[in-house]
């Protein structure tokens, strides 16, 4: 297999840990093993003595019915486990499409999104939304770009790295849509239970939609990115089995640890991402006031869920340029749009971390002194 290198992460290698402002992060403000524990103490013993063998290769019965409780109508049987989301991201695809196929993304979005099905010889259409309507997606662009070779729609629901939340109405229109002509519907929900108001929170594509396929995971709403454990839920029991089959080859199962730690998250799930929306809202509050003061060479569609946004740049030069600069002269990360193969007028920002004053602050200095 042969397949583009993942430019977001090449790009992240040199600073993830050494840049001391990390303000394009996607995760939330990460919890320690301790720290874990002390949400239920009684898992203190049972850590102790795990046994470190091979666990099931489609996850534990336990971690497995934690995850089905996060949706109305999934079973524990619905649920496949990976080692987190990408995992789960690379396995539906070569297990859904083949050469030839045509797929339709919501973009920009996480890069495996669409290069994953193009190094397997499919067509992609980039689903681009409108930036001046909150990044809003229109159903009807859906529908004139079906083919009759078309066999999946890649969602991000909420929407990475924009912040969009995809209303009822779209998609239900979505659904309707995918159900007419048969296809797959591939919802990526890793920022799901982080909208800001929780009335607005789409249901779970898996629980609306036979042919749907909801993914999710620890790294982000819950914080626990170390965890390495994601998931694949869906009614379809023919793409859970070959997905199951080509986990063999991929991590085969998952960590035990990981499997124990996972499944003390998701009984604890309330408290978890509860604590990580606070951290992203106050952050929030905090760069509204820093884009008020910038507003000449910044612009935005506020966020309404998840932990980032996409800032467009009006200022000198590109977003490039002033990403470098930015890490170069200030110690402060940004994420910029290139990185995303979404042009060179944007950057990301992330707001789950606990230490979003600080590099709100120091991003702050950094645009005052070279405006």
């Amino acid at each position: 297999m042969r397949i583009a290198p993942f430019k977001l992460e090449r790009y992240f290698a040199p600073y993830e840990f050494s840049a001391p402002y990390l303000l394009c992060a996607s995760d939330c403000e990460s919890l320690s093993v301790a720290g874990l524990l002390q949400l239920e103490r009684s898992q203190a013993e049972s850590l102790r003595t795990l046994r470190l063998g091979y666990t099931q290769s489609g996850g534990s019965w336990e971690l497995r019915c934690a995850v089905a409780g996060l949706y109305e109508t999934a079973r524990p049987d619905d649920v496949l486990l990976h080692a987190g989301s990408s995992e789960a991201i690379f396995s539906f695809m070569n297990c859904a499409l083949s050469a030839g196929d045509h797929i339709i993304v919501q973009h920009p979005c996480y890069q495996s999104h669409y290069e994953v099905a193009r190094s397997i010889g499919c067509d992609v259409t980039l689903w681009v939304g409108d930036e001046h309507d909150g990044w809003s997606l229109d159903p009807d662009f859906l529908t004139r770009n079906i083919r009759s070779n078309t066999k999946a729609v890649m969602l991000t629901v909420p929407h990475n790295p924009t912040g969009y939340l995809m209303t009822h109405p779209t998609q239900r229109a979505i659904l309707d849509i995918a159900a007419a002509h048969g296809l797959w519907l591939f919802s990526d929900e890793i920022f799901r239970f982080l909208e800001q108001d929780p009335a607005q929170r789409p249901a779970a594509a898996a629980d609306l939609y036979e042919r749907a396929v909801s993914v999710g995971g620890l790294s982000k709403t819950f914080g626990l990115p170390g965890v390495r454990v994601g998931w694949a839920v869906t009614r379809d029991r023919g793409i859970l089995s070959r997905m199951t089959v080509l986990k063999d080859y991929l991590s085969l199962c998952n960590g035990a640890v990981d499997e124990l730690l996972g499944a003390i998250a998701l009984r604890h799930r309330d408290v978890l991402h509860s604590r990580n929306l606070d951290i992203v809202i106050a952050n929030l509050h905090l760069f509204d006031d820093l884009m008020a003061r910038h507003r000449s060479s910044m612009s935005w569609q506020r966020p309404q869920a998840g932990t980032v946004g996409l800032v467009r740049y009006t200022g000198a030069g590109g977003t490039a340029q002033f990403c470098r600069e930015a890490i170069s002269k200030a110690g402060v990360l940004l994420l910029p749009s290139a990185e995303l193969e979404f042009g060179d007028d944007h950057f990301r920002v992330g707001f789950g971390r606990i230490n979003g004053p600080q590099c709100i602050a120091r991003f702050d200095d950094f645009l005052t002194a070279t405006r």
